[in-house]
C-alpha cells in the first residue's frame, strides 16, 4: 500500500479461515512501473506490416476464425514515458495496459515490497511470505470460466477463446493463436508454444520422408537378395550356425531367422542412408529457420531489446546470508551465504552427486545387459528344442527378438524409476548449492537434469548401437564379461533391428506415460479439491476462489515441458538412421502434446504470472549440441551397426573376379561370404554344447558357421581376420569421414546462407527506432526552453 497499490480483503465462501487479498493497480502506479520496467507501448500503426499470403484462401482453414479471435493491429512501439503520454495511442485508460502487463507490474512490486526490518536485516517479497506460509498462494486471476462465453461483446472471455480455439481436441488441426497466448500468459509461455508448434510443423516434413523410406523398405523386404538367401531352404536351410552361448545353446539353421531378416530389410536399406543425410540437413534447417521465426516474434512481441531487470536474490539465498564481502561491481558491503571455500565445497558435492547418479544409471544398463545374456541362454534352449507345440511360433519368435523386447520394457521401467528419483535429488542438490537468483537456479538445474536424462534415456541405445556384438571373438575363443558371461552377439542380420526395437519401445513408452501423467494427475487433484470444498449450491463462488482451487503450475514452470521435448528431439535426431518412423511418432505425440499442455493451462492450472522472454534460453545451445552429435551418431550407426557397408564392399569388390567367378557385380552369395567356418572339434570343454541340447538333424556335421570375416580352419592363419574384414573396416572409416565432412560443410553453408534475422524485420526495427527518435526525442526541440538561472559568480 505504501508503494501505491490498493488492497481489498474478502473472506472465503468455502472456508472462513481463509482470507483473500485482492490487489488493484491505479493508473498512476501503472504508469510509474511501466516506465520502470521499460514496457513498450504503441505509438503508431505499423505501415510496414506483413501483407497477407497468396495462399491465405487455403491456409485460413487452419487458423482460428477471425470472427472468434480478431486479428490485432500491429503497431510501432516505444518504451513508455509518463511525461510523454500524448505520443502514445491511448483510446481507453482501462485497456491501455493489457492484463498480462498489469500482472507483471503487480508481481514486480509484490516481489520487492518490504514488510519487516530487524536491525540490519530487511525482509521483503511475496516469495518469502509464501515460504513462511503467511500466504497460501499468489496468482493473477483467470478471465472467467473456461467453458462459458462472455456476454459482453466488448470484453471477451479470453480464457474461453483459448479453450475453444486452442485447447479443445476438436482444434487439433488448427494453428495456435500465439498472439492471444502471449497476451494472456505472457511472452515466456508464448515463446514455448511457438517453439513447440514450429518444431511440430518441421517434423511434418521429416515424418513424410521417413514414412516414404519405411514404405520403400517394406516393399523391398521380399525382393532383397540377402533376405532371400537367408530364407531359401537350399541356402539358409542348409547353413548350420554355431551355438551362441556355452553348453546350453545348440546349433541352429540360418533360415530360422527368416522373418527377422525380412524385418531388418525394412530399416536397413539404401533409403536409410539418404534419410540419415536428409535428417542431418533437416536439423540445421530447423535450427536456422527457428532463429528467423524467433526474430520475427521478438520484434512482434517487443522483446528485441529486452534486458532482464536485475534479479533480486532468492529468499532461500537471502535467509542464509551470514558472511560479509565487498561487491566487486558496486564496491559496497553485502552479505553472502558462504565463503569462497564454502561455495567450492557445495559445487563439488553437487558434481559428485551428479556423477554418482550417472554411474548408477550405467550400472543399471550393465544389469540389463546381464539380464539379456541370462534370458537369451534360456530362451535359446527352449525355442530350439523340437517341440511341436512351438512350431507355429518358431518362425516369428526368435531368441533375439524375445530378449530384445523384454529387455527394452525393463529399460523403460528402470528409466522412469531413476528419472523420478533423480528429479528429487537434482532439486535437492541445486537447493544445497544456493544459486543467487531464479535464473541461476534454473540454469543449474537444467544442466544437471539434461546430463542425467541424456545418460538415462540414451545409454541403452548407445550400447546396442555401438558396443553390442562388436567384441565377441569366435566360437573357439569367445570374449567374456568379467570372466563369467559370454559377450552378447548380434543377430546374423546385425544389431540394427534390436536398436530399432529398443528405440521404439523407449520412445513410445515414455510418450504414453508422460501424456497419461500430464492429463490424469492435475485432473484427479482438482477433482479431489472440488469434492473437499463443496459448498451450498445457493452460494456463488467468486472468481478468485475458483482459481484458488486449481493447481499451481509449480516453481519451475515450463522447465519440464522443455526437458521432455528436448529428450524427444534427441531420439528423433541421434538414432534416426535406425528408425525412420521416429519423426512420425514424434509428430503424432506433439500434436497431442500441444493440446494437452493447452488444456492443462486453461482448465486445470491457475493463471501463471506473465514473464518476459526473448528466446528459449539455455535450451538453444543444448539443441545445437544434440544436432552436432547427431551427425556423428547416425554416420556411426550406418557404418558399424547396419550391414550397409559390408554389402557395398561385397558388391563392388568381392562379388567379381578374382574372388568369385561372376562376370558382373551382384549380391548373390553375400550371405555365404559373410559367414565364416568353424570346426566343432576346436570347441573348448567349457564352450562345447551338451549332447542333450544337440538337435537330431545335426547328424554328423563337422563344421558350423558364425558371423565374422575370418580364415577357415586348415588355413595357415586360421581364425585370423581375412582381407574382407580389413576392406570393410577401411570402408567404414572412410564412410564416416566423408559423410561427416559433407554434412558439416552443408550445415555450415546453410547456417551462413540463412540470416538469423529476416530483412523485413530489420527494416521494421529501423523504422521503429526512427519513429521513436522523431516522436519522443526530437519533440523536445519544439517545447519552449525554460530560462536558466545564472549563478552569481558567472
Amino acid at each position: 500500500m505504501n508503494m501505491g497499490m490498493e488492497l481489498e480483503a474478502t473472506r472465503s465462501v468455502v472456508d472462513e479461515k481463509i482470507l483473500f487479498v485482492k490487489v488493484h493497480m491505479p493508473w498512476e502506479v501503472l504508469c510509474t512501473y511501466a516506465e520502470v520496467l521499460h514496457i513498450k507501448l504503441p505509438i503508431q500503426a505499423n505501415d510496414l506490416a506483413s501483407k497477407s499470403s497468396p495462399f491465405s484462401c487455403f491456409t485460413k482453414y487452419f487458423y482460428p476464425s477471425e470472427d472468434v479471435i480478431a486479428t490485432e493491429t500491429e503497431f510501432f512501439t516505444a518504451p513508455f514515458e509518463k511525461n510523454r503520454l500524448e505520443y502514445f495511442i491511448i483510446k481507453d485508460q482501462d485497456e491501455f495496459f493489457k492484463p498480462a502487463m498489469r500482472s507483471r507490474m503487480a508481481y514486480y512490486i509484490l516481489c520487492r515490497a518490504p514488510y519487516e526490518e530487524r536491525g540490519a536485516v530487511k525482509k521483503f517479497g511475496i516469495h518469502k511470505l509464501l515460504d513462511g506460509d503467511v500466504y497460501k498462494a499468489a496468482y493473477p486471476l483467470h478471465d472467467g470460466r473456461f467453458n462459458i462465453k462472455s456476454q459482453d461483446e466488448g470484453s471477451p472471455n479470453e480464457r474461453y477463446l483459448l479453450y475453444t480455439e486452442w485447447a479443445n481436441p476438436k482444434s487439433f488441426y488448427k494453428m495456435q493463436p500465439l498472439d492471444l497466448i502471449r497476451k494472456y500468459y505472457g511472452e515466456k509461455v508464448g515463446i514455448y508454444f511457438a517453439w513447440l508448434g514450429f518444431y511440430t510443423l518441421m517434423l511434418t516434413l521429416a515424418a513424410i520422408v521417413g514414412l516414404c523410406c519405411f514404405i520403400f523398405g517394406y516393399r523391398t523386404r521380399e525382393t532383397s537378395t540377402w533376405s532371400k538367401e537367408v530364407c531359401d531352404p537350399e541356402i539358409g536351410g542348409k547353413i548350420i550356425m554355431c551355438p551362441r552361448c556355452d553348453k546350453l545353446c545348440s546349433y541352429w539353421r540360418l533360415n530360422s531367422t527368416c522373418e527377422t531378416s525380412k524385418d531388418l530389410c525394412i530399416f536397413d536399406n539404401y533409403g536409410t542412408l539418404v534419410f540419415a543425410v536428409f535428417m542431418a540437413i533437416w536439423v540445421t534447417l530447423f535450427l536456422e529457420l527457428w532463429k528467423r521465426y524467433q526474430a520475427r516474434l521478438e520484434y512482434k512481441w517487443d522483446t528485441v531489446e529486452f534486458l532482464e531487470q536485475e534479479e533480486q536474490p532468492r529468499p532461500e539465498y537471502e535467509a542464509k546470508c551470514i558472511y560479509q564481502r565487498t561487491n566487486p561491481v558496486t564496491g559496497a558491503e553485502e552479505k553472502v551465504p558462504y565463503t569462497a571455500c564454502g561455495k567450492c565445497v557445495r559445487v563439488s558435492c553437487g558434481i559428485g552427486t551428479v556423477l554418482f547418479w550417472i554411474f548408477l544409471t550405467v550400472a543399471s544398463v550393465v544389469a540389463v545387459i546381464v539380464y539379456r545374456l541370462a534370458v537369451f541362454f534360456t530362451v535359446s534352449r527352449r525355442l530350439r528344442e523340437d517341440i511341436k507345440g512351438l512350431e507355429p511360433f518358431k518362425e516369428y519368435v526368435t531368441p533375439q527378438m524375445a530378449t530384445t523386447v523384454t529387455a527394452s520394457l525393463i529399460s523403460v521401467v528402470i528409466i522412469m524409476i531413476l528419472n523420478n528419483l533423480y528429479e528429487k535429488v537434482a532439486i535437492w542438490i541445486t537447493d544445497f548449492e544456493l544459486p543467487r537468483t531464479r535464473t541461476d537456479y534454473e540454469n543449474s538445474l537444467t544442466l544437471k537434469m539434461f546430463l542425467f536424462q541424456f545418460v538415462n534415456y540414451y545409454s541403452s541405445c548407445f550400447y546396442v548401437a555401438f558396443f553390442k556384438g562388436k567384441v565377441v571373438g569366435y566360437p573357439g575363443e569367445p570374449v567374456y564379461w568379467m570372466g563369467l558371461y559370454r559377450n552378447e552377439e548380434c543377430d546374423p542380420g546385425g544389431c540394427l533391428i534390436e536398436l530399432t526395437t529398443q528405440l521404439s519401445v523407449i520412445m513410445g513408452g515414455k510418450a504414453i506415460w508422460n501424456n497419461i501423467q500430464e492429463v490424469l494427475l492435475p485432473w484427479v487433484q482438482n477433482l479431489i479439491s472440488r469434492h473437499c470444498n463443496k459448498v451450498n449450491s445457493e452460494k456463488i463462488i467468486p472468481r478468485w476462489e475458483q482459481d484458488y482451487q486449481l493447481q499451481p503450475l509449480g516453481k519451475l514452470g515450463l522447465f519440464y515441458e522443455y526437458l521432455e521435448m528436448v529428450i524427444q528431439f534427441g531420439f528423433v535426431t541421434l538414432f534416426v538412421a535406425s528408425f525412420p518412423l521416429a519423426p512420425l511418432l514424434a509428430l503424432v505425440n506433439n500434436l497431442l502434446e500441444i493440446r494437452v499442455d493447452a488444456w492443462k493451462l486453461t482448465t486445470q492450472f491457475r493463471r501463471i504470472v506473465p514473464e518476459k522472454a526473448q528466446d528459449i534460453g539455455a535450451w538453444q545451445p543444448i539443441l545445437q549440441g544434440v544436432a552436432i552429435l547427431a551427425v556423428a551418431t547416425n554416420a556411426a550407426i550406418i557404418a558399424f551397426t547396419s550391414d550397409m557397408i559390408p554389402r557395398l564392399v561385397y558388391y563392388w569388390s568381392f562379388s567379381v573376379s578374382p574372388y568369385t567367378e561372376n562376370s558382373s557385380h551382384t549380391m548373390t552369395g553375400y550371405i555365404n561370404n559373410t559367414l565364416s567356418i568353424f570346426n566343432i572339434s576346436d570347441f573348448t570343454i567349457d564352450s562345447m554344447p551338451l549332447d542333450e541340447v544337440i538337435p537330431y538333424w545335426f547328424n554328423t556335421s563337422t563344421t558350423c558357421r558364425y558371423r565374422d570375416f575370418r580364415f577357415p580352419p586348415g588355413h595357415p592363419r586360421q581364425y585370423d581376420h581375412n582381407i574382407y574384414y580389413w576392406h570393410v573396416i577401411a570402408a567404414k572409416l572412410a564412410f564416416i569421414i566423408v559423410v561427416e565432412h559433407i554434412v558439416y560443410i552443408t550445415k555450415f553453408v546453410l547456417s551462413y546462407a540463412i540470416p538469423d534475422v529476416p530483412d523485413k524485420v530489420k527494416e521494421q526495427i529501423k523504422r521503429e527506432k526512427y519513429l521513436t527518435q522523431v516522436l519522443l526525442h526530437e519533440a523536445n526541440l519544439k517545447q519552449p526552453h525554460a530560462t536558466s538561472r545564472r549563478s552569481p559568480n558567472m
